[in-house]
């Protein structure tokens, strides 16, 4: 299928969007000419900035059980997989939706819009995830941010010359979805009374780490000798998870979600699922991920 392509920007930044997915493509400081999103080499992980919906992680069995039937359903859902259609466009925002089709109720039983909204304000791209309950039925649902940030930001650098940086320190409480995906129930330290987090090609070679009760309001990469970074701000998600390939990464993922994969012994039953939100039919909600790119 061909996917159009959309750009906003403005004096500091210049940001593609494809319609595959509803996935910021890339964003391009203008200042340097960094390129800050990875280009979706298929040969190590095809996807540049996924969004998560209805879920995030994995559900039990690959199944949704909703409605009195059975529906399958792949690692963080469907949104991620599907065309999403323009709405507006302006020089600095862009809005694309993704409604309820016999495409996805083929894998989720409810009627539903949602609505990606990206703008600009300086150097922060600002992307709005909008859920409308169009059905008759509650709408309980999971959704989550999956950006993917290149790294290097230049030829000089290498992956090393890279932290994970908090805005104060933590003791990272992450918990377990090891080995396959499934909320195992128990917890581990990533740290202990830090700030940062060094990158290094055994960081990611269990997976993801997913962290919990976090007080920093953003998460950043950092080059450590210049302070060229990549921003995001985490203060309003329960969870944020980091990722990469095993090895030396040559992406790094903030993932700020509402949600959590399916517990590994817990139910197909969709309603049986702990949710980031239940919306009455008729019923809005939104979410807002926020990322600087700093100079």
């Amino acid at each position: 299928m061909d996917f159009k392509e959309y750009i906003i920007e403005n004096d500091y930044l210049r940001v593609t969007v494809t319609t595959w997915g509803a996935q910021v493509k890339s964003v391009v400081r203008k200042s340097d000419g960094v390129e800050h999103i990875w280009q979706a080499d298929s040969s190590v992980w095809g996807y540049h900035a996924p969004i998560l919906f209805p879920h995030t992680g994995k559900v039990v069995d690959g199944t949704i059980h909703a409605k009195g039937e059975d529906y399958p359903s792949n690692q963080h859902g469907f949104a991620r997989l599907m065309e999403h259609d323009l709405v507006s466009q302006t020089a600095t925002k862009l809005v694309l939706e993704l409604r309820s089709n016999p495409q996805t109720r083929a894998h989720f039983p409810y009627e539903f819009r949602l609505v990606s909204t990206f703008s600009l304000e300086g150097d922060t791209l600002h992307h709005t995830l909008t859920v409308e309950n169009t059905d008759a039925d509650i709408l309980p649902f999971g959704i989550g941010f999956h950006p993917a940030f290149a790294i290097p930001f230049d030829p000089i650098h290498q992956a090393t010359d890279y932290e994970l940086r908090f805005d104060r320190m933590e003791s990272p409480l992450c918990l377990s979805c090891q080995p396959n995906g499934l909320f195992r129930g128990k917890c581990y330290f990533l740290g202990t009374n830090i700030d940062c987090i060094p990158i290094d090609d055994k960081l990611f070679a269990l997976d993801s780490h997913c962290m919990t009760n976090l007080r920093s309001k953003t998460l950043g990469i950092y080059e450590k000798d210049t302070g060229r970074a990549v921003i995001c701000d985490i203060g309003d998600f329960p969870y944020t998870l980091i990722w990469s390939k095993p090895g030396m990464p040559r992406f790094l993922c903030i993932e700020p979600w509402h949600s959590l994969p399916s517990l590994e012994k817990g139910s197909t039953d969709w309603l049986q699922k702990p949710a980031a939100a239940i919306l009455a039919p008729g019923e809005t909600w939104s979410t807002t991920l926020k990322t600087r790119f700093v100079r």
